[in-house]
C-alpha cells in the first residue's frame, strides 16, 4: 500500500512515547496510509513498545542526539509527506488529513499548540499558541538566541502564514525535505538545538513558507515536567549556547536585512 505520511519520532528513554504513538494512530485520518518511525537513540527501552504493522523501530547503536535521530528516520521514510513529533505529544482527530489537504509543495506546516499534562495525558487549561514570530531574544550576560515568540496574528482565518515555530511538531512534503532541507546539520549546531530555525531559514531562502493551520491542534508536554535528555549529560554534552551562537552567525544577517523588512509590512 502507498504510504502517504511518515511520522518520525526521535526518542530517548521517554515512556510517554508510546502514548504519543497511540494518539497518532487513534486520530489518523489516513488509516493504513501512515507509518510511524520511532528512532531509539542508542538505548533499548525498559517499557513495552507498541506492536502495530504501521509502527517501525530504528535503533541507533551510538547516540546521535535529536538532529541525528531525525535524519536517520527520514532516510528510511517511505511517505509522500514527513511529520516530526517530540515523544510527548497528543494530537486532535484527523490531524494529518487537515494538514495534508491544505499543504503546498513548498510549505512547512504546524498547528495550534496546547500544553500537555503528560501524567494525566490531558490538555492543560492554558491559552494555546496560535502563531509565532521568530525573534532574537536576549538571555542575559551577552547571550542571545533565535526564539519563537507567541504572536497574535491579526489574520483570523484558520490557515495563516507564520514567521516562527517550536520544533516539537511539523509536517512537510518529503520532496521539500530532499530538495531544500537535505538534512539537519550537526556540525556547528550540535546534536539538539535550533532545528526549527535551520529548517525555516532554508525554507524562506528557497521561497517557501511556514504555515499554521489552526484547524489542527496538538498538545506538547509542558516545561514544568521533567526531561529525559538533559543538557550536559554524557548523551547530550553540547551546550545550547554554542548552538544559539552558531545559528546567529549563520542566519542573523539574512534575518535582519531580508526577513524583518518583509515582516514589518504584515
Amino acid at each position: 500500500m502507498k504510504i502517504s505520511l511518515s511520522c518520525i519520532i526521535p526518542s530517548y528513554k521517554d515512556p510517554y512515547s508510546q502514548k504519543t504513538i497511540k494518539s497518532i494512530l487513534e486520530n489518523t485520518g489516513l488509516g493504513d496510509g501512515i507509518e510511524i518511525i520511532q528512532v531509539l537513540d542508542s538505548y533499548w527501552p525498559t517499557f513495552e513498545l507498541t506492536e502495530d504493522p504501521r509502527v517501525r523501530y530504528v535503533h541507533l547503536g551510538a547516540n546521535r542526539g535529536m538532529r541525528g535521530a531525525i535524519n536517520a528516520g527520514v532516510r528510511v521514510a517511505r511517505g509522500e509527506y514527513l511529520a516530526r513529533f517530540d515523544e510527548h505529544i497528543k494530537v486532535c482527530k484527523n490531524w494529518d488529513k487537515i494538514l495534508i489537504d491544505s499543504c503546498q509543495p513548498n510549505w512547512i506546516m504546524t498547528g495550534k499548540r496546547f500544553y500537555l499534562d503528560p501524567e494525566k495525558w490531558e490538555y492543560m487549561d492554558k491559552k494555546p499558541v496560535e502563531c509565532e514570530k521568530l525573534v532574537i531574544q536576549n538571555c542575559g550576560e551577552g547571550v542571545r538566541k533565535f526564539s519563537g515568540q507567541r504572536w497574535d496574528n491579526p489574520n483570523k482565518e484558520a490557515l495563516v502564514e507564520g514567521y516562527g515555530m517550536q520544533g516539537s511538531f511539523w509536517l512537510m512534503p518529503h520532496k521539500w525535505w530532499d530538495s531544500v532541507i537535505s538534512e539537519l546539520r550537526t556540525e556547528g549546531y550540535g546534536p539538539a538545538y535550533q532545528d526549527s530555525t535551520e529548517m525555516c531559514m532554508k525554507t524562506w531562502k528557497a521561497g517557501g513558507k511556514l504555515m499554521w493551520n489552526r484547524d489542527m491542534n496538538y498538545a506538547h508536554k509542558h516545561r514544568s515536567f521533567s526531561r529525559t535528555h538533559q543538557e550536559g549529560s554524557k548523551e547530550n554534552p553540547w551546550k545550547r549556547e554554542e548552538s544559539w551562537k552558531y545559528a546567529l552567525d549563520i542566519w542573523e544577517d539574512y534575518y535582519t536585512n531580508e526577513l524583518l523588512p518583509k515582516w514589518k509590512q504584515v
